[in-house]
């Protein structure tokens, strides 16, 4: 990178490009549950995943989509200075249901005049035409509509070994549906994980920069109280990264994916007394201003090695 460009296209200053002012993310649960813990695919749910961790869904006890904008709005405005909103649905997966169901859902978060998007948390093998075609009636209606899939890795042996039930075949497939139907795709990815190394993060990045994603989330394996890879971890079966093994991987992923791919998260949080480990002692912002100076003393950035607009 040279002169005073920023290494990373960070979403913040995307946003208030996109929408010419601050825009704050509402994190909603619509309760749809996932197929990889409600017995469609299993029941055992990924290795390293429970909802409880990251979601605030437990501290809003039985409130509507509607009432959970107000009160998301509302923190939003008064800790970011928000004036418009991107609904979020995070927690399970926000394609699994009856169309109908879906739609009510999607509904409700479209109503309030200050929501600009509808972002939809999902898993590749569960965005069937029918749900693409429904969001994109939301595009059509003004809303940006963004489709966050799961990834976490491109080598099938590690999405086994993660019990993802799912392939980097049906990732392709999903954002290429997607795509055609004029939603954005991000992925979610995770450094890190069992018998993945550098290596494998750099293939995936590679792998990930041939689709041209809208958006990419990335952040360390954490291990969480009450998974099984928390069980894991206790026999040394499985590792984590420290800071510094961290800042290098984010930015081997980020030199390879395309400049004008959005970089929606960096770090993730688990909150309360739900993180095993590991435990940095340091906050986000920390992390970020660590891989922006990895990316100075490489003298690199963002899609330095991807070759791909």
């Amino acid at each position: 990178m040279t002169g005073d460009a920023p290494p990373i296209r960070l979403f913040g200053p995307y946003l208030r490009e996109r929408y010419g002012e601050r825009v704050g993310r509402l994190c909603l649960d619509a309760g749809l549950g996932c197929p990889n813990r409600d017995g469609t695919l299993s029941r055992e749910g990924c290795t390293f995943c429970r909802e409880e961790s990251y979601s605030r869904a437990a501290e809003r006890g039985p409130l509507s989509i509607g009432q959970q904008i107000k009160r998301e709005k509302e923190i939003a405005s008064r800790r970011h200075k928000a004036g418009k909103f991107i609904a979020y649905l995070q927690p399970g997966t926000n394609t699994h249901g009856a169309l109908e169901d879906l739609r009510r859902v999607y509904d409700e978060c479209a109503q309030d005049s200050d929501v600009v998007a509808l972002a939809v948390g999902t898993r590749p093998d569960c965005l069937p035409r029918d749900v693409v075609k429904l969001l994109a009636a939301y595009r059509d209606r003004g809303l940006d509509v963004w489709v966050e899939l799961g990834l976490q890795s491109s080598n099938d042996r590690t999405l086994a070994r993660m019990h993802r039930n799912h392939t980097f075949a049906d990732y392709v497939d999903a954002a290429c549906r997607a795509r055609a139907g004029g939603l954005l795709v991000a992925a979610h990815l995770i450094a890190g994980l069992p018998g993945e190394g550098p290596d494998d993060w750099r293939r995936t990045a590679e792998e990930l920069a041939r689709l041209r994603p809208d958006g990419v989330k990335l952040h360390h394996l954490q291990i969480v109280r009450g998974t099984p890879l928390e069980t894991a971890f206790r026999r040394g079966e499985a590792g984590v990264l420290q800071a510094g093994e961290y800042v290098a991987a984010a930015c081997d992923v980020l030199e390879r994916l395309p400049s004008r791919t959005v970089v929606m998260r960096l770090v993730g949080e688990t909150r309360g007394d739900w993180l095993v480990g590991p435990d940095w002692g340091i906050g986000k912002q920390e992390v970020l201003r660590a891989i922006e100076a990895e990316f100075r003393r490489r003298g690199t950035g963002q899609g330095a090695l991807c070759g791909i607009s």
